[in-house]
């Protein structure tokens, strides 16, 4: 017999896309409903060799190059911080109650499907969501690692779609 869970800890892998906000959104609702926790998390994928080696040969000082490699995680921060400033900003005020569902919120340099599992297993996570992905070039990216976290997982996993712009509800 399969022993059914409850879902009070939910991971919400984003990459940062402005349409993960909507994601987000749905994420939190979630967790507001099944009266659980939150933690967010995005996965900033490690400096390939070829681009190690672009900066090597196009930045020569060492002090700028090792600048440029730690400011990817500054970068991350802001645009994290960014996103989820502009998410509060589209709540109606009377919902901003639903921060408090959000346990933590990181940042992890790493292989994006690794990063989510890990996390998930470190969590003791009873559910990870992610959001599916805007059409573009990141489009093979985004669904090769919900691919591979939903061949992974021991735990349900979500995805969630992304409505064309124009239906993107405002709250």
């Amino acid at each position: 017999m399969i022993e059914i869970r409850p879902i009070k800890t939910l991971l919400y892998a984003t990459d940062l896309s402005e349409g993960a906000i909507y994601a987000l959104r749905y994420a939190v609702r979630m967790a507001e409903q099944l009266d659980g926790r939150l933690h967010v998390v995005h996965a900033l994928r490690p400096l390939s060799q070829e681009a190690r080696i672009t900066l090597r040969t196009y930045v020569t000082d060492p002090e700028m190059r090792d600048a440029a490699v730690r400011d990817r995680l500054a970068t991350a921060r802001e645009v994290m911080a960014e996103r989820q400033r502009s998410f509060w900003d589209e709540t109606d005020p009377q919902k901003v109650a639903r921060r408090d569902r959000i346990a933590s919120i990181e940042i992890i340099e790493g292989q994006p499907a690794e990063v989510i599992l890990t996390h998930a297993s470190a969590l003791g996570a009873d559910m990870i969501l992610m959001g599916s992905h805007e059409h573009g070039l990141v489009h093979t990216f985004l669904g090769t690692v919900a691919m591979r976290v939903m061949r992974r997982a021991h735990i349900p996993t979500l995805i969630i779609p992304y409505p064309d712009a124009s239906e993107r509800p405002n709250r």
